[in-house]
């Protein structure tokens, strides 16, 4: 039976320098600086962060729809101030969602859930559409009954 090698040590011995490290945060090429966006592709931006929702919201019964709101805002919140508000809007819109499903889940006991959870997906539905087209339209808009929570 052979025996494994022993590996050396990872802490410089006394008689040794420790090895010197290179700086590792060099600044980025210009290529892969991210660029800032036009206006035309931060209004369609903003209207994709808004339709997808409204898209899957019906879809998946209000499970899904938070998934194109986080990509967009992930992205591109860096490359305009337009498409980061509305993207942000956008998981506002979808937090008070999920957590609204979530109770209509619970009052499903008392039968009113029923009601309530396909009533949520609507409502959500029609202010993503509003804010899909306010953002087509260039405009600044904070969806009504929504806390900001994503900025």
């Amino acid at each position: 039976m052979s025996e494994h090698p022993q590996l050396p040590p990872h802490e410089p011995q006394p008689h040794q320098a420790p090895p010197t490290q290179q700086p590792t945060s060099a600044p980025l090429p210009p290529q892969y600086a991210p660029q800032p966006l036009s206006p035309t592709e931060e209004r369609n931006l903003g209207m994709v962060a808004h339709l997808v929702p409204a898209v899957l919201l019906p879809l998946s019964a209000g499970t899904l729809g938070f998934v194109g709101s986080l990509v967009i805002y992930l992205m591109y919140r860096d490359r305009g101030p337009f498409v980061r508000a509305h993207a942000a809007n956008s998981l506002n819109v979808q937090i008070i969602t999920a957590i609204l499903l979530i109770v209509s889940s619970v009052l499903m006991i008392v039968l009113i859930g029923f009601l309530a959870y396909p009533l949520v997906i609507v409502v959500a539905t029609v202010i993503h559409v509003i804010g899909a087209v306010k953002a087509n339209n260039g405009e600044w808009w904070t969806p009504p009954l929504t806390p900001t929570m994503v900025r």
